[in-house]
């Protein structure tokens, strides 16, 4: 009777670690950890190769594509697949509240490694970031929400016809078609939020129907086939069109604006969006008591603090400001690779050029 009980009590309370998590929560949990792992260590696996391609041959940044000679390069590339195929799958067995702030972890492991392999020396406020990251994704893991019992792809599809999230559904892509074709030819070159907000707006979607997909595939390989249903083939075919219009405006955000400033703004945005929509869809704080979602919301603002912190002090060596008098040069950097210079605002707008200096690891990816 006790050990009904106690069943009960994890089952009603939103799983926290006292209570103890489901084995899909665990299961997720190790693959969005897994995945942080591999996609943050791809990043700097990357540009080694890049920087080991750009000694004897045309750099990348000037339009050179030595680096897909180099197996360094692609030993980079194939660890981000790895890490993105375990991002796909954390969805199908955790919540979206869960699983997507862990992708902060990546920038943590990414800047050790950095600091270790590429001697680009972590300022002490950088540390502070990441033990922020540590501490607010340590929170979210340890109160987030069990996963919802799904026994196939057209209960999802049921929970994503409810007047909720259709009403959600048709604010945001109202919004994103706004953007695109009325603020986008107007402001996107000067204003960063633009091309963020549709990445963003649309990345929400793109996250759930993911989610629908993985939990279709999970079911599959487990015995009950989820291919014979139309929905299955909606959910993919929504997947690839927000993922090739997100990508879209996410390169335009990049080519654009300082990545410095682009990466931390996007992945609060997105996030944020992301966690609406998952607890509009699959009602995951319905499972919860308002203790435990202010705690998720606290863990939450604690990562977005730490990832600023960690992307705006990335640049400061001790005893010297963040930013350099001038704007970088484009060709030139001390690795040898472009900075990319890029504005926050145009030059037209009379704005001083200064720009930290950006990180590649975005722009190496694409």
């Amino acid at each position: 009777m006790a050990a009904e009980a106690s069943t009960s009590a994890a089952g009603a309370g939103g799983g926290s670690w006292v209570e103890g998590m489901s084995a899909d929560n665990i299961k997720g949990l190790v693959l969005a950890l897994s995945s942080s792992f591999f996609i943050g260590a791809s990043f700097i696996v990357k540009k080694k190769g890049l920087k080991k391609a750009g000694a004897s041959g045309v750099r990348a940044g000037v339009g050179g594509y030595s680096y897909l000679y180099e197996p360094l390069w692609w030993a980079g590339m194939i660890t981000m697949i790895v890490g993105e195929v375990a991002n796909f799958a954390a969805y199908a067995f955790a919540p979206a509240i869960l699983v997507t702030p862990l992708g902060a972890l990546s920038i943590i492991i990414s800047a050790a490694l950095a600091d270790i392999m590429l001697k680009e020396k972590l300022h002490i406020f950088g540390i502070l970031g990441c033990v922020l990251c540590v501490v607010g994704s340590t929170t979210i893991v340890l109160h987030a929400p069990q996963e919802r019992a799904i026994d196939s792809v057209a209960q999802v599809w049921d929970l994503a016809t409810e007047p909720a999230f259709l009403s959600y559904a048709t604010i945001v892509l109202a919004a994103t078609f706004v953007l695109i074709y009325y603020f986008i030819p107007q402001y996107g070159q000067t204003h960063i939020m633009v091309y963020i907000g549709v990445c963003s707006l649309v990345g929400s979607l793109s996250v759930m129907s993911v989610k629908a997909l993985g939990i279709a595939l999970k079911l599959t390989f487990s015995g009950m086939n989820q291919l014979i249903y139309p929905q299955t083939w909606v959910f993919t075919i929504v997947v690839i069109a927000c993922i090739v219009t997100q990508m879209n405006y996410l390169n335009k955000a990049l080519d654009t604006f300082n990545t410095a400033v682009v990466s931390p703004i996007y992945y609060t945005m997105f996030t944020s969006l992301t966690i609406l929509a998952s607890v509009i869809m699959f009602k995951d704080w319905d499972r919860q008591n308002p203790t435990q979602i202010v705690t998720e919301m606290c863990g939450f603002v604690t990562i977005l603090s730490g990832t600023f912190l960690l992307h705006k002090t990335k640049d400061m060596v001790d005893g010297l400001p963040p930013t350099l008098p001038v704007r970088i040069p484009k060709h030139m950097d001390e690795d040898g690779y472009g900075s990319e210079g890029i504005p926050l605002r145009s030059a037209a707008e009379g704005l001083p050029l200064r720009s930290p200096r950006a990180t590649e690891s975005f722009r190496s990816t694409l």
